[in-house]
This record gives C-alpha cells, structure tokens and sequence, in this order.
C-alpha cells in the first residue's frame, strides 16, 4: 500500500513523500494567483479553480479561499462559497448542488492522534455536504461529518455528528433544532411573509 493509498483509507500517515509536499506548493502557487486577482479577473479566476480542483469548476467561489491539495474537493454545479472558506483536504471534501457557504468556513477532514506520543501522525475521514444545503458563517465542519440534503446549519456551529436530510442545526457541538416543515414555506425570516405579490415586485427589479 502507498502513502496516498493509507491516506484514503483512513489509517495513519505522514505527508513527506510520494510528491506530496510538491502537490502542496502547486495548490498554494494556484492560490496565490487566484487570491491576487481583480474582481473583474472572472474567466482567469474560473480557468485556475478548474486547474485546482482538477474539473470544470461551475462553483462560484469568492477569494480569498484557502485549501492543501484542490484534487480533493468535489463542488456541484451553482454551489455558492463566500470569502475566506477553509477546506483541509487531505481527505475527500464531497459537495453537492445548490450548496451556500457563508464566509469563514472551515471542513477539516484530517485529524492527529490523542496521543502526544503519536501527535505527528494524520488520518482522515471524509465530508460529505449533499444538495441544496445552507452552512452559516464561521462553522466548522470536523472530518467524518455528512450533512443531509436541504439541511442549515447556523452560524458559529462546530459539527461533529452527522446532520439528516431538511434539518435545521446549531450549536457547539451542533445539533438537530428542528426539522424543515410548512412554516419555512410560509415565513422567510421570523414572522416576514413570503406572498407572490413581494417576490413578483422582486422579479420586476432584476
């Protein structure tokens, strides 16, 4: 078994060898370019994230964001990232369709031993974030966490259990508050209503 292979398979593993500390500087190189451009670099900026993650990015994704490989990451089509996203993929970072991020947050799929004696040691968990999610501002999403489709999860949470499908979660650790139901398609802010008058009236200002 390789480096790369103990890596995705969860067991223990440094990051020395196999090239990896040279894929590292290429996803910073990338980065760097990226975080530096102007507002109006779009194409440019699209082209370099393409290069990142290794695909087509169809992700908007606002700068400056950060990441240690790209190859790792799997972002949906309209998937909406803010600024200053963290997302530590020494594992698989899976996102789906239609997914927002507020800014400032952090997936982290590698995490170090308890042990002090085993500290310089990694292994890592994947996450999985399905379509149509919304993840506030400042969370922090710990390895091995799926958050189900449709699901929010507030700002400043810190998850690390999974989170089911048309859920709403906060907290530290975050957890299940309520489920999604007939009032969210009713009222989009405490008690604003949502009516066909407002949203027609939004639709003529576009």
């Amino acid at each position: 078994m390789t480096m790369r292979e103990r890596i995705h398979s969860g067991k223990l593993f440094t990051d020395y060898c196999e090239g990896l500390p040279e894929d590292r500087i290429k996803c910073k190189r990338l980065l760097t370019k990226i975080n530096a451009m102007g507002p109006d670099q779009i194409p440019e900026r699209m082209q370099l994230f393409s290069e990142l993650f290794g695909k087509e990015c169809k992700a908007w994704i606002e700068p400056p964001f950060y990441c240690c490989y790209g190859t790792n990451i799997e972002i949906g089509e309209m998937t909406y990232i803010n600024f200053n996203c963290n997302f530590v993929d020494d594992g698989k970072i899976r996102i789906g369709d239609r997914v927002m991020f507020g800014p400032a947050v952090t997936i982290a799929t590698v995490g170090h031993p308890i042990n002090p004696s085993m500290r310089e040691y990694m292994y890592t968990d994947s996450v999985t974030i399905e379509n149509n999610c919304w993840i506030g501002a400042n969370v922090t999403i710990c390895p091995g966490v799926s958050i189900g489709e449709n699901s929010v999860i507030g700002a400043g949470s810190v998850v690390v259990k999974d989170i089911p499908a048309n859920a709403v979660a906060a907290g530290n650790p975050c957890k299940v508050i309520r489920a999604i139901n007939e009032n969210d398609k009713r009222y989009y802010y405490k008690e604003r209503l949502i009516t066909a008058e407002d949203l027609e009236e939004e639709r003529k200002l576009r």
